[in-house]
């Protein structure tokens, strides 16, 4: 990660002046101001991006809920007789959590146990406490739990012993701290003894999470979204808000409350792309929608939560609710805003409260619909409109057109302006020459009509939907030449998200991603950086930058946007560098008195355009920060393929 306060001190020199193109930045007037909001993450579980990474739960499948239930696990013994463990389906007495395992043991044993590989195995640490939990009832006693950590040759690095409770469902827990550390570990539980002995919700996590929260969120994961100081966070989705059908949508109402409350359905990701099946990869809903308010909260991110507008995927079956049947829809959104904003004597205030967080999340927008399109969508756009704005006429929605800027674009574009809608949800996965062409794109939109939300985008090195995508250096600089396109436009671009924004390396469906991880490490792409400059560097106003009274869209290779911190009292300058030559810009600051200038400048640069980060070289392509001092007239120095955020005192 960019850690400025480390690196700043790097050198120290002075920029001469000398003849090149002349950028004049006038500093006294502002084109308008910047929201907190313009850059910001989207989060949709997809590359697993939830189990198996951001939810720290080590376990697969711990409430046996999968389509086969045992997936994720397997015994010990090379066979089981018959009867000794079978599946139970409660489906009508609890239909949130049906399914659990029924073991009859009947003869004394300490040969049989359970065994979990995790998510491609577990990552275990030495010496970090792992807080091992399960629901179990012994219908017929004589049954003792061992419970161990393996290492990858199968040797136990931590055990502890549970007695389970007698003839009603009883959370237990108990605690292991490894003795050695293990990347390709396991989790098995033996059965001693002999009885009848029923298990559920069994889960196994760290005590070094995010904040130490029990059964909480992977540390690295989060502290990487933290540095980019997000504007917002927009979740959960993404595809799997609409889901390949209506029985898979998103529904938040069953993501809240006690985990065993919590319905885990099939996710969409599972077979949404057939070069990569992943038959495993389902939402049990440890993270859900109060750890999503949570997570925007810590990390000083305003909450934008995507609802179902009564529409599925519309590349997958295309269902739609009836108009007559849309009202369990809407109040799921009604009730969505109250429980986000709602004061603690409201029903859903109320149950925010009783689940840990009386304040209110202070909830601003709200999305109808992810990638929907057509007039089926209008007709429920505005029947949604309409409920949420008579209750709540603050709450600002955002409204979509579609997936891409293709025929249905310009007619989404066209109905949602006669309707005034807030704001209109934009999306681009292009290659690098559509951002570098499109760089000026907003600097002619209507100024009177609804806000944009760029609310994916990102740059794909070969083409939309290919395997083989990297997340390259050219890729990054060409959304940094898109990015200034934004800045410069923030009175009509309010917020924008690159997507998607995890992956694992052993377990993802879509390149390019934000962020890589696996099981122990975290990877910033040269597009993540691209994303913290411009994020830690947003300023407060947006200030003219002239080549020749013209703004810099691509001329001779270069982008350039400039801004003023009213709070620093600095200007901020982003130079992009799309070529591979050196270019050398004068910055002419005429309304700045003082001679000399000093600041810093951030260089995002890498050996080549093709140049990636992997997990064996994560700093090939990495900022550096060096001190400066600037005349108020003088040149800086741009490297072939190169970002440059210059901020300086004036």
């Amino acid at each position: 990660m960019l850690r400025i306060a480390a690196i700043l001190l790097i050198s120290c020199y002075t920029l001469q002046a000398q003849e090149s193109i002349t950028y004049v930045i006038n500093t006294t007037t502002v084109k308008t101001a910047i929201q907190p909001s313009l850059w910001g993450i989207f989060f949709e579980d997809i590359n697993r991006g939830a189990d198996g990474g951001l939810n720290a739960d080590l376990i697969k499948n711990g409430s046996f809920e999968f389509n086969t239930p045992l997936m994720g696990w397997k015994t010990t013994a090379r066979r089981i007789p018959d009867g000794v463990a079978i599946i139970v389906n409660r489906q009508q007495e609890n239909p949130n959590n049906p399914k659990y395992l029924q073991l009859d043991i009947p003869r004394s044993t300490d040969t049989l146990g359970l065994v979990n590989e995790g998510f491609g195995g577990m990552v275990i640490k030495k010496e970090v406490r792992y807080d091992f939990s399960l629901l179990v009832r012994q219908q017929q006693p004589g049954i003792q739990l061992r419970i161990e950590l393996l290492n990858a040759a199968g040797k136990p690095i931590a055990t502890a012993r549970l007695q389970p409770a007698t003839s009603s469902w009883q959370e237990q827990s108990v605690s292991l701290t490894p003795t050695d550390t293990a990347r390709k570990g396991r989790l098995v539980i033996w059965f001693e003894g002999s009885g009848k002995l029923d298990l559920d919700m069994i889960s196994c996590y760290p005590s070094d999470t995010w904040k130490g929260r029990p059964k909480g969120l992977r540390a690295d994961m989060v502290q990487a979204l933290a540095d980019i100081k997000p504007g917002f966070i927009r979740f959960p989705g993404g595809c799997i808000v609409e889901g390949t059908d209506l029985n898979e949508r998103y529904q938040w109402k069953q993501t809240i409350g006690p985990r065993v409350e919590r319905k885990l359905i099939i996710n969409k990701w599972n077979h949404g792309v057939a070069a990569r099946p992943t038959p495993d990869y389902y939402q049990s809903f440890g993270l859900g929608f109060l750890e999503y308010f949570q997570l925007c909260e810590d990390i000083g991110a305003t909450p934008m939560p995507i609802i179902n507008c009564g529409m599925s995927c519309q590349f997958n079956t295309a269902e739609v609710v009836p108009m007559d049947q849309l009202n369990p829809y809407i109040q799921d959104a009604l009730d969505l805003i109250e429980f986000a904003n709602g004061n603690v004597n409201t029903p859903w205030g109320k149950k925010r409260a009783e689940l840990g967080h009386p304040a209110p999340f202070n909830m601003k927008w709200l999305g109808v619909g992810n990638e929907n399109w057509g007039p089926q969508y209008i007709e429920r756009l505005q029947a949604f409109t309409k409920a949420i704005k008579q209750r709540y006429p603050d709450i600002q929605l955002i409204t979509s057109t579609g997936y891409s800027p293709n025929p249905q674009f310009k007619y989404m574009d066209s109905v949602l302006r006669k309707l005034n809608v807030d704001i209109i949800d934009e999306h681009y996965y292009q290659t690098p020459n559509w951002f570098l062409m499109n760089a000026g794109k907003y600097d002619n939109y209507d100024r009177k009509g609804p806000k944009i939300f760029l609310g994916e985008y990102a740059c794909h090195s070969v083409r939309i939907g290919s395997q083989d995508n990297r997340n390259t250096l050219l890729c990054a600089l060409s959304e940094a030449a898109f990015m200034t396109g934004l800045e410069r436009n923030a009175d009509i671009v309010t917020m924008s998200a690159y997507a998607p924004l995890f992956a694992h390396t052993d377990a993802w469906q879509w390149t390019p991603n934000l962020i890589w991880f696996d099981n122990s490490r975290v990877l910033a792409t040269p597009s993540y950086y691209v994303q913290q400059l411009f994020s830690r560097n947003r300023g407060t106003h947006v200030v003219p930058l002239l080549q020749e009274g013209m703004a810099v869209t691509g001329q001779d290779s270069c982008y350039a946007s400039a801004v003023i911190d009213t709070t620093t009292k600095e200007l901020i300058v982003k130079l992009i560098n799309a070529s591979g030559e050196t270019k050398q810009r004068t910055i002419d600051l005429p309304q700045v008195k003082k001679k000399k200038l000093t600041g810093t400048l951030a260089v995002l640069k890498g050996p080549a355009p093709n140049a990636i980060n992997t997990l064996g070289q994560p700093e090939a392509v990495t900022p550096a920060v060096t001190t400066v001092e600037i005349k108020n007239k003088g040149v800086i120095t741009l490297t072939p393929y190169s970002v440059n955020v210059l901020r300086i005192k004036i």
